[in-house]
């Protein structure tokens, strides 16, 4: 059989000038179309869009976004830090020379744990998450989760600037909060299944260094985590915008619904714990009580604390949890406002 000779090959450039065409095709052809779109959606956009983007509503709704999610994500990365280091640096026998063995004694030793830690919601989803993980009892991280939030000091000292005339609003908030989580982590503690929350992360594994798996940890958490909070962002400034003022108005006067209405608007507006001291006092037409509900739920069940949750724990576990604490949160207003103010 006669071997090819050289003359019998293709020449290479026709290999590389065949190569070269594709190429040539997608950047000659494609892209610059590909640029021509763009450019023409964007001007299109100038256009047709640009009338709606000065809509008094929709700048509203950016600047109620904008200033959860800043307000927030400071307290998030502090939270997700704390977390990653308790699964880190922590030992697991640590915990169990902290808390009582048995849970029930556990649960308020954890809720007044949390006094200690100057954090806002957002801070102790990851922490409670990062307590479990080294082996304490879910009813005593789910009350550490509920006061850490509540009755740090950052929000006692906030709350007391906010009514500086009314000292029984500190105390009251104190005592109903406290009182929420303790009660809310027992109630737990006896119906609560173990299948309503997943699996716990793990702990570091064998061979790992601390510092990669704080570092492993914390990145895990913060994309977990961060999204979540985005979401709830969303959802906050959206309700923000829909929420007719007058409808507040109305209702101040009756007791029983007054109550009820900031309850459920301390849900929806999802403010920061250290800040909402300030939205309650300007509420000038409620009464005390109603106020004092609005302080006692809002750093325990909002709308970006549930999409937490719900990207944390699992929506199982959420769907049961929140509405719990929500209604334990606003018999507890009723009570503390009752007694207190």
């Amino acid at each position: 059989m006669r071997r090819p000779s050289i003359t019998d090959r293709s020449d290479p450039e026709d290999y590389l000038s065949s190569d070269r065409e594709p190429h040539r095709h997608i950047g000659g052809f494609r892209l610059p179309w590909a640029f021509v779109l763009l450019v023409a959606l964007l001007v299109a956009g100038r256009y047709l869009a640009a009338p709606y983007l000065t809509h008094p509503a929709l700048q509203t709704w950016a600047t109620v976004f904008v200033a959860v999610c800043v307000q927030a994500l400071p307290f998030l990365v502090m939270g997700v830090a704390l977390s990653a280091a308790i699964t880190a640096f922590v030992p697991a026998s640590f915990w169990t020379r902290a808390l009582p063995r048995r849970t029930y004694a556990a649960v308020p030793v954890a809720g007044v744990a949390g006094a200690v830690l100057p954090g806002c919601e957002c801070a102790s989803v990851p922490v409670a998450s990062g307590m479990m993980a080294r082996g304490v009892a879910p009813p005593a991280a789910l009350a550490f989760l509920l006061a850490s939030p509540a009755i740090n000091p950052v929000v006692l000292v906030s709350t007391a600037v906010a009514f500086p005339d009314d000292p029984s609003m500190v105390i009251a908030r104190f005592t109903a909060s406290l009182a929420v989580a303790v009660l809310v982590g027992w109630i737990w503690a006896r119906l609560g299944r173990a299948a309503w929350l997943p699996a716990p992360r793990r702990p570091v594994e064998a061979g790992q260094g601390k510092v990669s798996a704080f570092l492993d940890a914390m990145r895990h958490d913060l994309m977990h985590a961060g999204g979540f909070l985005v979401i709830g962002a969303l959802a906050a400034a959206t309700l923000n915008v829909v929420i007719p003022r007058d409808w507040l108005t109305t209702v101040a006067g009756v007791p029983v619904v007054s109550v009820l209405v900031l309850a459920l608007l301390a849900v929806l507006l999802s403010i920061c714990s250290e800040a909402d001291a300030f939205v309650a006092a300007s509420f000038t037409a409620f009464s005390p009580t109603a106020k004092l509900a609005f302080l006692v739920v809002g750093p325990m069940v909002d709308v970006k604390l549930i999409a937490l949750q719900a990207g944390t724990f699992g929506r199982a576990f959420t769907w049961r949890f929140a509405p719990l604490t929500l209604v334990v949160a606003i018999g507890a207003g009723f009570v503390a406002g009752w007694a207190l103010l």
